[in-house]
């Protein structure tokens, strides 16, 4: 490892309060990649006259397990546990409940308030929120994250063409972003919405479509101030085809200031997401998302522990990005101290 990354690693340890949030941030993304095994409807494992089952994987008749009907096994209807608790047995996932599980067990109408099945309570769909949130996560950081890779992608690829090209093809380009990055992104999202039934790709598109310009300027910037150094004027002289010299002569120098900005980006992509499931142009409806929560929040004012689930969970995302983000700047920082 070079000097150079060690220091920049010391710094990153140095910001403890971004190297702890790195952590949380891990732990909470690796737990909601495994949601389906922590919350759903369907058993882990079924063990049934000596035979397993692993419903988590696969869909089982119900007629498997001595039923009647051919459709798939409703693992929650009681004359189908003891079907199977009278010739073996069942594991449950810790939360045993999914996405749009239904909890006919509730004693309160719904939405109803914590307690020992429903930890935070449920909507006003009979829903466990502790589900969703599980589920919302993980869509949320997902989203988050391809959105900010592909935007980052393109975001790279103009601003490096236009920093090291210049002239007319960074004029052209320059009047191009300006024209597209006044365009009424939500007035877009609404009609087409009204257009084509939204999904996760479809908005992931539709978003990226929008969403390259953030890193543009820093990348032609960049540009602009290493095409004039002695290396890469040496190399445009021995005649290093432009392509070559922007991948591994320059891009490098540039990856140093995008890397500080891509926490932030992902924390704003995020954002962009919950605030468009709020008002209900975002993932179709029944998804789990963090949006979705403070929607339920707003309509059950009278169940405040929809309003306190959506504001700590949201809080604590984005707070944790942000102080990654910091420290991912300050490793960054030429002027911090080095390691001794």
């Amino acid at each position: 490892m070079n000097p150079i990354t060690q220091r920049r690693l010391y710094q990153f340890k140095a910001n403890k309060r971004g190297f702890y949030s790195f952590f949380v941030f891990l732990v909470i993304f690796f737990i909601t990649l495994f949601a389906e095994f922590i919350a759903n409807d369907k058993p882990l494992f079924v063990s049934f006259k000596g035979t397993t089952y692993f419903p988590v994987f696969k869909d089982y008749p119900e007629t498997t397990f001595g039923g009647t009907f051919e459709t798939a096994t409703n693992y929650r209807d009681p004359f189908v546990k003891n079907l199977i608790n009278s010739n073996g047995f069942i594991i449950w996932a810790p939360i045993p409940f999914g996405i749009n599980t239904v909890n006919y067990e509730m004693n309160s109408p719904a939405p109803s308030p914590p307690s020992w099945s429903n930890l935070l309570g449920t909507d006003d769909q009979g829903r466990d929120v502790l589900t969703r949130l599980l589920y919302g996560f993980r869509i949320s950081i997902l989203f988050g994250l391809a959105l900010t890779i592909g935007a980052s992608t393109i975001g790279i690829f103009a601003g490096a063409v236009q920093g090291y090209f210049g002239g007319r093809v960074d004029l052209f380009m320059q009047r191009f972003i300006e024209i597209w990055s006044n365009l009424p992104v939500l007035y877009l999202l609404i009609i087409l919405s009204s257009m084509i039934e939204p999904n996760f790709w479809w908005l992931l598109m539709i978003m990226l479509i929008f969403s390259w310009m953030t890193l543009v300027g820093v990348v032609r910037a960049e540009f602009f101030r290493t095409r004039t150094l002695d290396y890469v004027r040496a190399a445009e002289a021995l005649g290093v085809p432009s392509r070559r010299i922007i991948w591994r002569h320059m891009l490098p120098n540039a990856m140093v200031a995008v890397i500080t900005y891509l926490p932030f980006i992902l924390n704003g992509s995020i954002a962009t997401l919950t605030s468009l499931d709020f008002l209900g142009f975002g993932l179709p409806p029944g998804s789990a998302s963090l949006g979705e929560l403070i929607t339920q929040a707003k309509n059950n004012i009278q169940a405040p522990w929809l309003g306190l689930a959506a504001f700590f969970s949201i809080s604590v995302l984005l707070s944790l990005l942000i102080f990654i983000g910091e420290a991912v700047r300050d490793a960054f920082d030429a002027r911090k101290i080095k390691v001794e």
